[in-house]
């Protein structure tokens, strides 16, 4: 099993918005059996939460499900389950680093450092703009899903 963990700083934005997404690109290619995705903090804020509610409406526009999510911290044991640690902005990386314990590990990355963007993904929560959050998430998710499949061989 190929093991995803996206990564913003409350996990209720942009990291949630990314596993949804990611799921349901999974899914629509049928290798849900093959890869697992799931999501997290870098901050303790939102624990327990659900994605925020503009994450949701904006993914049920799409078809996309939240059902079941909740909000939870990165924790260093992710670094050894998680084959690809993938953070929204350059803060997070820098946060994932410290969290994990500074490992030089290719594994993790820049989310749209995957993309032409080479760019943060700005946080919905403080721009109100889910559109462009989104828009940029499933470019993204997209890239990554194409790099998993050539680097698997899936």
């Amino acid at each position: 099993m190929i093991n995803v963990l996206f990564v913003c700083l409350g996990n209720i934005c942009r990291s949630p918005m990314a596993e949804a997404v990611m799921r349901d690109l999974i899914e629509k290619e049928k290798l849900h059996d093959k890869i697992k995705v799931d999501s997290a903090a870098t901050s303790s804020w939102h624990i327990g939460e659900p994605p925020h509610r503009g994450t949701q409406d904006k993914l049920r526009e799409y078809g996309i499900s939240t059902t079941g999510m909740q909000s939870r911290q990165l924790h260093k044991h992710d670094f050894d389950q998680f084959d690809y640690i993938i953070g929204m902005d350059e803060n997070n990386i820098r946060n994932i680093y410290t969290m994990l314990g500074n490992p030089d590990s290719p594994k993790i990355f820049r989310f749209l450092d995957l993309t032409d963007h080479r760019m943060d993904v700005p946080d919905p929560y403080y721009t109100e703009d889910f559109q462009e959050t989104y828009d940029l998430v499933l470019e993204g998710c997209r890239a990554l899903l194409e790099k998993i499949k050539q680097e698997q061989k899936l």
